[in-house]
């Protein structure tokens, strides 16, 4: 049987990692070898870190998207299957990201449709930022960022709600309704990788259909590029030392004071993500918009030394991102904690540049 590639989509904060941990997670458990490509303009990724936790393999693709560096991406995707004989591989493209259908769906098609199997495009939506599009809404993005959740849907197989567990059945099934009338040609459903509601349901689409890439969007690239642009990005890793720190309460006290700095600026936040190792625990941090979307999980318990991954995307220049989470990481450090920067990269996304672009739908064979 050939391996299956499986590519999920989705904007800034809409979950993707959270669904792909999980989801690794159960299939390994039902005996498939599992394997995850990450994706980010730059290395030092939270996701990559959280995601070895699943015991598949991880293959890192940083420096540039998935679309502009291509020859990396299939790299990635024939080490998995080669090296370590993955059966599935869920591949994670930058969460700004859209036209996949056009520069990575059909090219994978074309070229390499007899050497694996490709799942239909999975996009991810928050519900909160899912609603206010159909409202018409922006929820303070900016109109090009807007611009790119609504093309990263247009061009969805299957448009999947993400963190049902935060809606009633009856909020689940009226944005599951209104979002099947607004694209009537892809799949709707629903998924809580909290609870694990609609998991089941969505990777039987996911490892059954071969319906890839089954429609285009029409992308304007100067607005993309702007989309894109308008965001700060920080990728940071930090050594952390202290006297019996209690590293999950340093999560917390981190992100809320962050998130206080981007509200009193009025910078609206695409994600920012934290995790922290201690020894063989570790803490994962999220925070997608306000305050109140704040989500802590898992536990690094107390311990005197930790290591820290930051990723921050936020609507500001960078290097105000940068000066931001420089200062707040040094004001909850405090007097207890000494914090050493490993590594640091901040920046502003250049215009997408893809290998490949088809303007048509390549037929499987």
């Amino acid at each position: 049987m050939k391996a299956r590639i499986i590519l999920v989509g989705g904007f800034l904060g809409a979950g993707k990692t959270s669904l792909l941990f999980e989801a690794a997670s159960k299939l390994t458990k039902n005996g498939k070898r599992v394997g995850l490509i990450t994706n980010d303009q730059a290395p030092e990724l939270v996701d990559t870190t959280f995601l070895e936790y699943t015991k598949g393999v991880i293959r890192e693709v940083s420096g540039s998207c998935f679309c502009c560096n291509y020859e990396g991406f299939t790299d990635a995707i024939f080490h998995l299957m080669k090296e370590q004989q993955a059966d599935i591989i869920f591949a994670e493209p930058v969460g700004s990201c859209t036209d996949l259908s056009a520069t990575i769906l059909q090219p994978l098609k074309k070229h390499f449709g007899k050497d694996f199997a490709i799942a239909p495009l999975t996009v991810l939506v928050d519900p909160k930022r899912l609603s206010d599009i159909l409202d018409g809404v922006k929820s303070g993005l900016h109109p090009s960022a807007v611009y790119i959740i609504r093309k990263q849907i247009e061009e969805a197989d299957i448009i999947a709600i993400s963190k049902t567990d935060l809606l009633t059945s009856h909020e689940v099934e009226e944005l599951k309704m209104r979002a099947a009338k607004e694209w009537p040609n892809s799949m709707v459903l629903a998924i809580s990788s909290k609870t694990g509601e609609g998991m089941d349901k969505w990777l039987n689409e996911v490892t059954s259909r071969a319906d890839a890439g089954s429609k285009l969007a029409e992308v304007d690239y100067d607005i993309y590029a702007e989309g894109e642009a308008v965001l700060g990005w920080l990728n940071a890793t930090l050594e952390l030392k202290g006297d019996s720190i209690d590293w999950d309460r340093f999560a917390g006290n981190l992100l809320n004071t962050l998130s206080r700095r981007f509200d009193d600026s009025n910078s609206v936040v695409g994600h920012v993500k934290l995790i922290i190792q201690a020894g063989d625990n570790f803490v994962i941090g999220n925070l997608t918009g306000n305050n109140e979307s704040i989500s802590i999980r898992r536990s690094a318990g107390i311990a005197n030394e930790a290591k820290m991954t930051l990723n921050a995307r936020v609507q500001m220049e960078p290097e105000n991102l940068e000066k931001i989470v420089l200062e707040e990481v040094s004001n909850v450090c405090g007097t207890n904690i000494i914090s050493e920067i490993l590594a640091l990269r901040c920046l502003s996304p250049g215009r997408p540049k893809p290998t490949h672009h088809y303007d048509y739908v390549v037929e499987m064979q």
